[in-house]
């Protein structure tokens, strides 16, 4: 049995991006049994992305189907309902390795994420102890929340004409991991629903890719 928080607990997904690699998801919204997750490994995907925002799953099914894939090593997220710290701070104590935020407009919105998502003195999220990531095992504080930190992901997504315009100062903040693109949202934002091919979305996706070039950010 490992004897370091940092041992237990790991995110393959960090570990992949890191390492330069692509890295693969199934999104979870209409299954609502673990035996997803299983699914999900067998089929060879690096991580499940669980949407709590566009489906009407509970966190407690949340919760279990990201128990699951803990437990078998691919990474789950959560896509919460809203970026307030209870929705926040509860994925992520319910075995979540990573939050995707939604319709985040501004640097001051991605920071407020990453307080909600990470323990001190990186941010302000609440330790209740006894997380599936650490196997419900206890260990000394400073250590269990400095690899919690290292280990949780913090995704936002652009999903306006606003969080593209300021793409640059959003992929700034420290803390946040990576931009995942909403398509649907941004071209209804713009007046453009359903033309993917569009080319301000193209621009868009340029812009975006860009800031997160410059200040060493993923984005998907």
């Amino acid at each position: 049995m490992s004897g370091r928080p940092s041992e237990v607990v790991r995110n393959n997904v960090k570990e992949k991006l890191a390492r330069g690699e692509v890295v693969s998801s199934m999104t979870v919204r209409l299954v609502r049994s673990i035996e997803i997750a299983r699914i999900a490994k067998t089929a060879g995907f690096d991580s499940i992305y669980v949407d709590v925002e566009h489906s009407s799953l509970s966190l407690e099914t949340a919760s279990q189907i990201c128990i699951a894939a803990l437990e078998i090593g691919i990474a789950p997220f959560v896509r919460v309902p809203s970026t307030r710290p209870e929705h926040v701070s509860r994925a992520l104590d319910g075995g979540a390795l990573g939050v995707i935020a939604p319709h985040i407009r501004s640097a001051q919105e991605a920071r407020e994420v990453v307080a909600f998502a990470k323990y001190p003195p990186c941010g302000e999220r609440s330790a209740g102890g006894a997380l599936p990531h650490l196997h419900y095992r206890t260990f000394p504080a400073a250590e269990a929340n400095a690899a919690m930190n290292e280990a949780t992901m913090v995704v936002v997504q652009f999903e306006t004409a606003d969080a593209i315009e300021r793409a640059d100062e959003i992929a700034a903040v420290e803390g946040v991991d990576m931009v995942l693109m909403g398509t649907n949202d941004l071209l209804a934002d713009m007046g453009l629903a359903g033309q993917y091919e569009h080319e301000r979305v193209r621009e868009a996706y340029a812009r975006t890719i860009a800031a997160c070039r410059k200040h060493g950010k993923h984005v998907g």
